[in-house]
């Protein structure tokens, strides 16, 4: 099957809203140990793509399996370099024992995991999160352990002392009219940790979904999914954000500066706005525990089309099929699926649980949860609509628009359209 239909059932399955019918799920032989008792012997690895405040209360989780089990688990979180060492090791067929899938659980990570429809906690995959999980035969490969639902987090105060109201900024042209008002009132509207290369990435998979996918009336969802893409759209992105730099809306160390930076400046004031989601916010908490901070939907495009969230897998965890170690690593993974840790995971990120029975704490969020419910949600552009291997190509055109290098708009959209033609026929 073409990579892009299985891309386009995913995609299908989270447009428009959170609310969706769950999936049924086929039986596997998957081992389903969950006993406690203690295998001092035995170790397991396990690779993560979680960073900031999630990421400790992980380490907290994984202390608990050890102390309780006697399993060894060894850990590691090797951050931005994730995605690389991760295509190295499946290029090698040679696995963590366990393992993040950052947003692939199916359409990049399925080949290499065991499904997990046997479980003893499959019944309690939320049914916002189950179609986004699932395969075409109704498989699950992932224990999801909260929801990603990704805006804009800014920073209350700032936008008040700059008069502005959040729910009116429904488009990119009254956005940047905000931004013009934030830097005049001595802020720096936007930041970005550049260092860390994801972050640039985040720029065009936020303002990438409205001008390709999310307008009903207008949209190139099926030409993408086909194998066409349209470069003149994506410079359209690519000008857009270059006037934010011509502007002078970002920070001056946008190359230099890390996503830490980027959750300190929103959290004392210094910024405006970061292009994240509410798992964000809870590590800008962790700056400033005081800080007034609000989520708000992705501006559309143009006054025809409305705003929209991103929406994903978060932590999502699952078992690779050629473990030597498969039943303690399902053991692990069944540990991890308790309520409570559930709940622990899902709050450190403030995001909802991917099991339903459990209700995270999530504060203030929950305001802007509950505000914003009816609001449609679309997959993350590059995991629906891009071929495996574009994150990095948008990453580093991003990069050239930052630094201003010549030409850099124009060459981001034909690098974008070269790579996407290769990368879908190959």
């Amino acid at each position: 099957m073409n990579k892009f239909k299985i891309r386009l059932l995913a995609a299908a399955a989270v447009a428009c809203t959170l609310v969706l019918s769950a999936c049924s799920g086929t039986p596997s032989s998957t081992p389903s140990s969950g006993g406690s008792q203690s295998q001092s012997n035995v170790t397991i690895s396990f690779m993560s793509n979680i960073v900031g405040t999630q990421a400790d209360a992980l380490q907290q989780v994984i202390n608990d399996f050890t102390a309780q089990t006697g399993i060894k688990v060894d850990y590691s979180a090797p951050g931005a370099n994730y995605e690389t060492l991760m295509a190295t090791k499946m290029a090698a067929n040679d696995m963590p024992d366990v393992f993040t899938t950052h947003g692939w659980s199916v359409l990049r990570y399925s080949p290499f995991l065991a499904t997990v429809n046997d479980q003893p906690w499959f019944s309690k995959i939320t049914p916002q999160i189950k179609p986004v999980i699932t395969d075409a035969n109704g498989n699950v490969y992932v224990l999801p352990v909260d929801q990603d639902v990704a805006g804009l987090v800014y920073n209350v105060d700032v936008l008040k002392t700059a008069n502005i109201d959040p729910s009116t900024l429904t488009t990119w042209a009254k956005f940047t009219d905000a931004l013009a008002k934030i830097k005049a009132s001595g802020v720096t509207p936007l930041h970005v940790g550049g260092k860390d290369t994801w972050t640039i990435g985040q720029f065009g998979d936020w303002i990438a979904p409205s001008y390709f996918i999310t307008n009903d009336a207008n949209n190139q969802r099926a030409a993408l999914t086909s194998g066409t893409f349209d470069q003149a759209t994506w410079q359209q992105v690519a000008q857009l954000m270059s006037d934010w730099v011509s502007a002078g809306y970002f920070n001056q160390d946008a190359m230099t500066a890390d996503y830490n930076s980027d959750a300190a400046s929103i959290a004392q004031g210094t910024s405006a706005f970061g292009f994240y989601g509410n798992s964000f916010m809870v590590d800008a908490h962790t700056v400033n525990p005081n800080a007034n901070l609000g989520l708000m939907p992705i501006p559309a495009a143009t006054d025809s089309d409305t705003p929209s969230f991103a929406a994903g897998e978060k932590l999502a965890i699952g078992v690779w099929k050629d473990s030597t170690q498969k039943d303690a690593a399902f053991q692990f993974l069944n540990f991890i699926a308790q309520d409570a840790n559930i709940k622990t995971l899902a709050q450190a990120s403030g995001s909802s649980a991917g099991l339903t029975g459990v209700t995270p704490d999530l504060g203030s969020l929950q305001t802007y949860i509950d505000q914003y419910s009816s609001i449609r949600t679309f997959p993350y552009f590059d995991r629906a609509y891009l071929p495996n291997g574009m994150w990095d190509i948008m990453c580093s055109t991003g990069a050239d628009i930052l630094t201003q290098a010549p030409n850099a708009v124009t060459q981001a959209a034909a690098t974008m359209a070269s790579n996407f033609k290769d990368k879908f026929q190959g």
